[in-house]
């Protein structure tokens, strides 16, 4: 990926440049928007704009941070402001299907599919700052220090979210 960014920024090639990146993080991008919003259409449409976004911000990136990190970022403040806004607030949506995770065989499917269906609605009746920190570290596999900084909290602030939030789902799950 940085071979592919720094010829893309010495060719100004940034079509080739997003197409890459929404191809490799493209479905992690919107499962992560649909864990803040709990539908599928709007997370598509707020996937589609973090892209865009993407696209006309790509001359900001500095290469300091991991491009996957600098896309994490711009899609969970594009989410946050739109939890924020008058739409959000005043809309009423239908919830819709839900964005599954990918899977690896058939069989894993059926044993898990109860279980996991379990998991996913007590993840998702979790508060957004504990959702959050859930699905970035168990479901996209990144590290203490990575959240803290794509969520722009300290790492103890992220470890105390991670414990809370597991406590809260262990209680959940117990009833």
């Amino acid at each position: 990926m940085q071979e592919v960014l720094s010829e893309a920024f010495e060719t100004e090639d940034k079509e080739l440049l997003i197409d890459e990146i929404m191809n490799q993080y493209g479905q992690d991008i919107l499962r992560l928007v649909y864990s803040y919003v709990r539908n599928k259409e709007v997370a598509e449409d707020l996937t589609q704009d973090i892209f865009v976004k993407c696209y006309k911000s790509l001359h900001t990136y500095t290469g300091k941070a991991k491009i996957r990190t600098w896309l994490w970022r711009i899609a969970i403040n594009h989410c946050k402001d739109y939890l924020k806004s008058w739409h959000y607030k005043h809309m009423v949506t239908v919830e819709t299907e839900k964005i599954d995770r990918p899977t690896h065989t058939t069989e894993q499917v059926i044993i898990q599919q109860e279980e996991d269906e379990e998991l996913i609605q007590a993840i998702m009746s979790l508060p957004l700052l504990y959702r959050e920190a859930i699905y970035l570290f168990y479901y996209e596999d990144l590290s203490i220090k990575e959240i803290a900084q794509i969520t722009g909290i300290g790492t103890n602030t992220v470890k105390t979210r991670l414990r809370r939030a597991k406590a809260l789902l262990k209680e959940q799950l117990e009833e």
